[in-house]
């Protein structure tokens, strides 16, 4: 029998570059086992408690990475889609 799909948030571990503040921008992050490194910080964006990261990884895919400020977690927001 087929896994069930999972839907919503993901949790994912994420290494970031902490300049003047912490978790200033996402460098590599972990889907399961799978490492992925940050090539490049598409777009970023502000909620009232979480920060958002629109990601190029280096498998030329687009990810959301979401941080949740208060808890301290991130979550992979959607599924990832090729870069066009």
């Amino acid at each position: 029998m087929a896994e069930p799909e999972t839907r919503g948030p993901r949790p994912v571990t994420v290494e970031c570059y902490a300049g003047y503040k912490a978790d200033e921008r996402p460098t590599s992050f972990l889907i399961g086992s799978e490492k992925r490194v940050v090539e490049e910080v598409i777009d970023q964006w502000y909620g009232p408690d979480h920060t958002y990261f629109k990601v190029l990884a280096d498998d030329r895919m687009v990810y959301i990475l979401r941080h949740d400020r208060g808890e301290d977690s991130w979550t992979l927001a959607g599924e990832p889609r090729p870069l066009s």
